[in-house]
C-alpha cells in the first residue's frame, strides 16, 4: 500500500511569515520519509470542516509548484480542483506544467465543486449541481484530448476549444494520472470508470466497500478494467497520547487494503510538529508497504 499526505491547513505557529519555512520542512520530511504523494486542497477560503473561512489558505497550484522545487520523489496533486475554478484547457496546461517541472510527478485531481461560499465570495460562477457535473464530464474529455495526439477542436455544451494544443507534453506516461474525487454512485463513479485513472473515497470501511462495488459495476458496464483504476482514500491520522498509535494506523491501512485500496492518504492535524511524519516514515510506511 502507498501512503499519501494531505495538507489542508496552513494555520501554524509563527503566522504567515513562517508558512514558507514550515511548509518546506513538512515537504522535505515527507519526501525523505517515503510518502508516495503530497496533496493540498484547491480552495480559496478555508473549509468549514477544518476551520473558519478567515484562516490562511494558499492557492493550490502555486503551492504545488513551490513543493515541486523542494522535493524529489513524492507525487503532487490537488485534492481536488473544483471544475468551476479554472477553464479546463488552462487547468490541463497548469497540471502539465507542474508535471514537466517536477520531473513527471503530477496528478490531475478534479471534482464537481461544492463550496458555494468561496465561489460567490470571489466572483466565480457557481451553476447548479447538474450543470457542474456536465462541466466535469466535459473537462475530463478535454484533459484526455489535450493529452492525446489530437489537438483539434473540442465542442461541448459548456466549453468550446478551437485547438486543444498542449506543448510541452507531460513527462508522465501516458499522461499525469487523472483522479476524480467523490462517491456519487450514478455520475461520479461512472465518470471514474469512463475517464479517470484514480478515484478518491472518504468514509467508513463499509462505505468504501459499497462504493468500490458500485465502481466495479460501472467498469463492467463500460468494459473498463477495474484493476487499472487506482483506489485512493482520504482519512485522518492524529498520532499522540490518548489519540492514535502507529499500530492503529497500520490496522486501518490493513482494513483498507483488504477492500482493495491501493493508496491511503492522510491528514495529520499536527503535521507542522514534524514528529508525526517521522513516525510514519519509521513505523507505518515500511509496515504497510507489502499490503
Amino acid at each position: 500500500m502507498r501512503i499519501g499526505l494531505q495538507v489542508p491547513s496552513f494555520t501554524w505557529p509563527g503566522g504567515t511569515s513562517k508558512i514558507p519555512s514550515t511548509l518546506a520542512q513538512i515537504a522535505s520530511t515527507a519526501d525523505a520519509a517515503g510518502f508516495h504523494s503530497l496533496w493540498v486542497m484547491d480552495h480559496f477560503f478555508q473549509i468549514s470542516m477544518v476551520g473558519p473561512p478567515e484562516q490562511e489558505m494558499l492557492e493550490g497550484y502555486a503551492t504545488l509548484s513551490y513543493l515541486a522545487g523542494l522535493t524529489k520523489n513524492v507525487k503532487l496533486g490537488t485534492m481536488v480542483t473544483g471544475v468551476v475554478y479554472r477553464y479546463p484547457g488552462i487547468l490541463v496546461k497548469t497540471a502539465t506544467t507542474l508535471d514537466v517541472l517536477s520531473g513527471g510527478r503530477a496528478y490531475l485531481g478534479i471534482g464537481a465543486a461544492w463550496n458555494e461560499q468561496e465561489s460567490r465570495g470571489l466572483g466565480v460562477p457557481f451553476p447548479p449541481l447538474g450543470a457542474r457535473f456536465e462541466m466535469l464530464e466535459e473537462a475530463l474529455q478535454i484533459a484526455r484530448q489535450m493529452w492525446s495526439p489530437n489537438d483539434g477542436p473540442y465542442r461541448g455544451k459548456h466549453y468550446q476549444l478551437e485547438r486543444t494544443l498542449c506543448s510541452p507534453r507531460p513527462l508522465s506516461r501516458p499522461h499525469p494520472p487523472i483522479l476524480v474525487a467523490g462517491g456519487g454512485e450514478k455520475k461520479t463513479l461512472r465518470m471514474v470508470a469512463q475517464y479517470a485513472d484514480a478515484c478518491n473515497l472518504y468514509g467508513t470501511p463499509e462505505v468504501i466497500k459499497a462504493k468500490l462495488a458500485i465502481l466495479k459495476r460501472h467498469c463492467e458496464t463500460l468494459g473498463r478494467d477495474y484493476a487499472s483504476i487506482e483506489k485512493t482514500t482520504l482519512g485522518l491520522a492524529e498520532l499522540g497520547p490518548a489519540k492514535m498509535t502507529a499500530k492503529d494506523v497500520i490496522a486501518q491501512c490493513e482494513a483498507l487494503a483488504s477492500l482493495g485500496v491501493d493508496h491511503a492518504i492522510f491528514h495529520l492535524p499536527d503535521v507542522h510538529e514534524i514528529k508525526p511524519l517521522e513516525t510514519f516514515g519509521r513505523e507505518i510506511i515500511p509496515a504497510v508497504a507489502d499490503l
